[in-house]
């Protein structure tokens, strides 16, 4: 997108085919995020594919300065599957996508779908080992009745290549739909978000989670809410707020109780008039909370 006065240029290098191409459903971006310092931007599809762009270099010195982005890297995040249990189709459709900060060399990414989110490392390699004694270059074994000799292994330069491999999968924890993930300033645990439950994981354990919101009433007759987003206040990692399609937003401490769905510290709504609202009306009222 072109602007005028000195306002940044964006624009996408194509990721595959022409402008002219017939547009494909599974194509179609269904979440986009920022790393923290801009370099990186991750879009995620409805066929579960995660699209990572990286800024062009060159692009930061031109004038009148550009937003230029090349594709970086590209792997397949979600797939669809059937939970015969459930009898459920899950969709591939990724939801959305929230960047750790950068502690090393490499890149670290949270990606959800309906159901299921994972933990990605995105890394570099531009340097392969070579000279190997057993072995040869390409990995087939060597007879060791010819070997006569010994080798130091060294490193030799390759053509650059972007891995992106799964660490962790987090799974198993909501009936309904995953519809918000965040990560904490602590760079530790993540909270993800359906209607009814808001858990609390650590990125080191994948079997198990804390609930720390569950608004399910007893009899689902008496619902009248359903939650939409949930996010970590960005500095303090005991605070995070969540929103619903009442038009409400609650602001909550972990440290004041261990279920914070009654334990809200504030609440932010619209004033509304005597008569009760009906559900359908505060579908219309939602609010999403984004950081």
């Amino acid at each position: 997108m072109a602007g005028g006065g000195g306002i940044p240029q964006w624009c996408f290098s194509q990721v595959k085919g022409t402008l002219e191409d017939e547009i494909h459903d599974e194509d179609i971006i269904s979440c986009m995020e920022f790393d923290h310092d801009g370099e990186l931007l991750a879009t995620g599809d409805k066929s579960g594919r995660v699209v990572i762009f990286q800024r062009d270099p060159q692009s930061k010195t031109h004038k009148p300065p550009r937003g230029e982005y090349n594709v970086y890297s590209t792997f397949q995040s979600h797939t669809a599957r059937f939970d015969s249990l459930k009898s459920l189709d899950i969709e591939a459709k990724i939801n959305k996508i929230r960047w750790l900060k950068r502690k090393n060399a490499a890149h670290f990414l949270l990606s959800t779908n309906d159901k299921t989110v994972k933990l990605w490392k995105v890394s570099e390699r531009d340097k392969r080992e070579v000279g190997f004694n057993t072995r040869e270059d390409s990995g087939v074994l060597r007879d060791y009745s010819s070997i006569t000799s010994l080798k130091v292994p060294r490193w030799a330069p390759m053509r650059l290549t972007v891995n992106a491999c799964p660490r962790r999968k987090f799974r198993n924890a909501h009936v309904y739909h995953i519809n918000s993930i965040s990560v904490n300033s602590d760079q530790e645990t993540f909270l993800s978000a359906d209607d009814l439950r808001i858990n609390l994981w650590h990125l080191e354990v994948n079997d198990k989670s804390f609930n720390i919101v569950d608004i399910k009433p007893s009899n689902m007759e008496e619902l009248t809410e359903v939650i939409t987003a949930a996010e970590f206040h960005p500095t303090e990692c005991n605070l995070f707020v969540y929103s619903s399609s009442k038009g409400t937003i609650r602001l909550c401490d972990m440290r004041q109780a261990a279920l914070c769905d009654k334990h809200a510290k504030s609440e932010y709504r619209e004033r509304e008039a005597p008569v009760q609202r009906i559900f359908v009306d505060n579908l219309l009222a939602t609010v999403f909370v984004r950081d």
